[in-house]
């Protein structure tokens, strides 16, 4: 007589029955009745824990110095965004011609530009115009980007070639001259210049989602799903992408540097933010005129779009770090 045909305790006769249930259903290629895949109570390998994961990534994080920095930095920024109404000491479109390119001093600490307006107040304005455009930009790039990824990872064939070679044509032209060329269609303004650079940041993330796709879907778990019956559409969102969330985040972190550079470009040249509305890259391109005679008005500014692009990227180089269990910093 077999050893499980009596005398089993309930805990293990329920576990194996189970189990017993889970294979029956796996090898029919029929679906549980929650339609899931298969998840055992005992199992402890299915129970680590989420918020674990989540404090090592802090330490490691904060184990980066110039990432924690650069995180201090970012939020001092966001900040700056938000309450900057409240701590611009002048009206910074308001002009006087009587205190054009005054140094800096008590009374202006970055000085006066070309048509005495405080640049001060100039710079804090145009954080919150910079940090905009980048996030709308990302999420613009991050939504359609994604989805296209995966779509031609995920399903691969004539769908990944068609996605695929669009997304080389686009790569094949500098972002900046194709975020350009999309303004002259498009029009001038901060609206026009959040498109065009959310449109030119698309095939970054649809090659990046790609990759990780490739590789994710060929592991053991994406088989069950489709033994077990789930949809693709579930299979993509609930099993797929998680799993290439970490990517996604590093390369979103660095992508809004990207964006204010873009931001600060299209500035440079007239076609972003329109005067009197304060904007780095437009404060730099209106003050070049003054580099000899009077460079505090580019060198404020300038300033700005450095160490804001800076302190993106030392973040998403620890975020990345972080992220990969085996490259934190213990």
């Amino acid at each position: 007589m077999a050893p499980w045909d009596r005398d089993v305790p309930g805990d293990f006769a329920e576990i194996g029955s189970e189990t017993a249930a889970a294979d029956e259903a796996l090898a029919m290629g029929t679906a549980l009745p929650d339609g899931e895949i298969p998840v055992f109570e005992d199992d402890e390998t299915l129970h680590e824990k989420p918020e674990k994961q989540w404090l090592e990534m802090w330490r490691s994080l904060r184990a980066n110095k110039a990432a924690l920095v650069s995180l201090v930095f970012i939020v001092f920024l966001v900040l700056i965004a938000v309450f900057g109404p409240l701590l611009t000491p002048y009206n910074p479109v308001e002009t006087h011609m009587a205190n054009a390119l005054k140094p800096p001093s008590a009374e202006h600490i970055f000085g006066t530009d070309q048509l005495g307006m405080d640049i001060f107040s100039r710079v804090i304005a145009g954080t919150r115009v910079s940090l905009t455009v980048g996030l709308l930009a990302v999420s613009i790039a991050l939504s359609i980007g994604i989805v296209l990824g995966a779509v031609a990872g995920y399903f691969g064939g004539w769908i990944d070639t068609v996605i695929m070679r669009v997304m080389d044509m686009m790569l094949s032209v500098p972002s900046i001259l194709l975020a350009i060329t999309l303004m002259a269609a498009l029009g001038k303004g901060i609206d026009k210049a959040v498109i065009a650079i959310g449109l030119v940041s698309i095939p970054e993330y649809a090659r990046i989602v790609r990759g990780s796709i490739l590789s994710i879907k060929e592991n053991d778990y994406i088989a069950a799903a489709h033994v077990v019956g789930l949809t693709d559409a579930r299979i993509i969102f609930r099993h797929v992408l998680p799993n290439a969330l970490s990517v996604i985040i590093v390369r979103a972190t660095l992508g809004i540097s990207s964006a204010v550079l873009d931001t600060a470009a299209l500035g440079f040249l007239g076609l972003g933010v329109q005067p009197p509305q304060a904007e780095w890259g437009d404060m730099l391109g209106r003050a070049r005129g003054f580099i000899f005679q009077a460079p505090h008005t580019l060198i404020f500014p300038g300033l700005a779009i450095t160490l804001t692009v800076l302190a993106f990227n030392l973040l998403g180089d620890g975020l990345r770090d972080a992220l990969d269990p085996r490259a934190r910093i213990k």
